[in-house]
């Protein structure tokens, strides 16, 4: 606990409480779905999936039966998930059984049922994302003065897309994105098995993961490569034996029969869904405002065109980061993935883009510009959706005071006019692209489109988005290739900071005499 209590500033306690603060005060707007029956939206879809883990035998959970209509938001989540909604319904059960009664809890909206499922966000923040987030930064290298790093694990939990989705629109993506990052801590400081395993249950509580996959598994590779042939050799089956080992403690209700095993993995990758979600800031959904690319491909031939594409594109950044496994690396090729994979893979969902979100997030320090553009863009791109929800406010709210808080902290390295022409370009480059949002956000809530285009709003929003996200992704691969090979290993980092107590406590004492 020293080195924890050593490296924490006031600041931190604050952040923590103003994360906390702003997440319960998004809780009490609308939520995906509210009062709109039938089907109502992901509230119900998360409160639904509780009702049946608790009534239903695990061989069931996947299966359309008399009891489990699939056609009603059936559970289309690994089995982590699942997991978690039955830990959830069993406490709902508890508190009123009729909140999880089959059947006739369908739709359920009731004042102390929708305080229980705001609190089960909440809580699952609390455990499973704040925990790595403020480990992180406390053991990051950089920066390297307990303010500072207090100040990035505050904006980290103040990231305005995650709160309005997860606390708003409603879902548990902190549970995956939290994991994630566990795994990603993991590896930073030297438990590359531990981080193994991380990832492992990362993905099988949210597959929309595997935008990560491709960095986690070059990376390891790339490690065990660097090794001496046996100490290489040993590791690879190590890390074999863990990710193994991992999936099958996650997997092993639905192991006992393949059928049902197959009908778990054909609920996790329903391809008859379509190539896109609503109007994502993809390529595809961008093609498709002057090519009618659903009306012309069958969606097999969507299928496999959107997967060559995405596997060409993680060629440069995957053979790099395989090649050359560095901690820098592996962080920006997260990046570039999980970019990728929104960018061109098939059935993209808007809220896919935390995926993104994540690793920009733990940039902040080294690239306080570009990582704040990016998540302002991120969270424009969401407004279609949060509008449709009734968070406007917090959208606008969260927002402000985000990009308030990281110019109050890193104006004086960001929006300098004295630095440079580069610097300049890419200021005003910030300052007319967040006017634009600004400007189109305006325009959507002002204007009534016109009734031959009632799509125009999403669809502009769409296409701007679309134009950031395609020179964002050029940026951040840029940034991999020119990213250096100087990194202590983990362990080094980890004993330096070991040692960082005593020389603060040392100047404490210095100061106090």
């Amino acid at each position: 606990m020293g080195l924890v209590e050593s490296v924490v500033d006031d600041a931190l306690y604050f952040g923590v409480l103003l994360a906390l603060f702003l997440r319960w005060c998004v809780s009490l707007y609308p939520y995906s779905g509210a009062g709109k029956p039938p089907m109502f939206g992901d509230y119900e879809a998360q409160r639904h999936w509780m009702e049946i883990t608790v009534n239903l035998p695990v061989e069931d959970w996947y299966k359309n039966t008399t009891s489990n209509n699939l056609l009603y938001w059936g559970l289309d989540y690994p089995p982590l998930t699942a997991y978690h909604s039955l830990l959830c319904g069993y406490v709902a059960q508890w508190i009123n059984s009729s909140w999880t009664e089959l059947f006739w809890s369908r739709g359920l909206e009731t004042y102390h049922h929708k305080l229980f499922m705001r609190a089960t966000v909440a809580v699952a923040d609390m455990l499973v994302y704040f925990p790595p987030v403020i480990l992180y930064w406390i053991f990051s290298k950089h920066p390297s003065r307990p303010r500072d790093k207090a100040i990035c694990a505050t904006l980290m939990l103040l990231v305005p897309g995650l709160i309005l989705i997860d606390h708003g629109h409603f879902q548990y993506n902190c549970v995956s994105l939290g994991l994630t990052l566990w795994a990603i801590l993991f590896l930073t400081q030297g438990y590359d098995l531990l981080g193994a395993a991380a990832f492992v249950f990362a993905l099988n509580y949210k597959h929309m993961e595997l935008y990560h996959a491709l960095p986690f598994f070059c990376y390891l590779l790339g490690t065990c490569v660097q090794k001496k042939s046996l100490e290489g050799i040993m590791k690879v089956l190590l890390l074999g034996a863990v990710v193994i080992g991992a999936t099958t403690l996650c997997w092993a209700p639905f192991l006992t029969k393949l059928d049902t095993s197959i009908q778990v993995l054909r609920r996790l990758f329903p391809f008859d869904r379509g190539l896109y979600e609503d109007k994502v800031a993809n390529l595809w959904c961008a093609l498709s405002v002057v090519m009618k690319l659903k009306s012309r491909f069958s969606i097999p031939t969507l299928a496999y065109i959107s997967g060559f594409t995405t596997l060409i594109a993680m060629i440069p950044s995957s053979f790099h980061l395989l090649t050359r496994p560095t901690l820098q690396r592996f962080k920006i090729a997260l990046i570039n993935s999980s970019m990728i994979f929104f960018l061109f893979s098939f059935q993209v969902h808007e809220k896919s883009i935390l995926l993104a979100v994540l690793p920009v997030s733990l940039l902040i320090h080294e690239h306080p510009l570009v990582t704040t553009w990016f998540l302002t863009v991120s969270t424009f791109s969401l407004f279609p959706l949060l509008l449709k929800d009734g968070l406007v406010i917090p959208f606008f709210c969260l927002l402000v005071l985000y990009l308030v808080i990281v110019f109050k902290a890193y104006g004086h390295m960001s929006l300098g006019f004295q630095e440079g022409w580069k610097q300049i370009v890419k200021t005003l480059m910030f300052v007319f692209s967040i006017i634009g949002c600004g400007i189109l956000t305006v325009i959507h809530l002002a204007l009534a489109p016109p009734s031959r285009y009632p799509d125009l709003h999403p669809v502009l929003n769409c296409l701007y988005s679309f134009s950031h996200y395609l020179v964002f992704t050029v940026y951040f691969h840029k940034l991999q290739f020119c990213a250096t090979d100087e990194l202590l290993t983990s362990k080094e980092q980890f004993t330096k900071l070991k040692k960082f107590p005593s020389s603060i406590s040392s100047k404490t004492k210095l100061k106090e005499n």
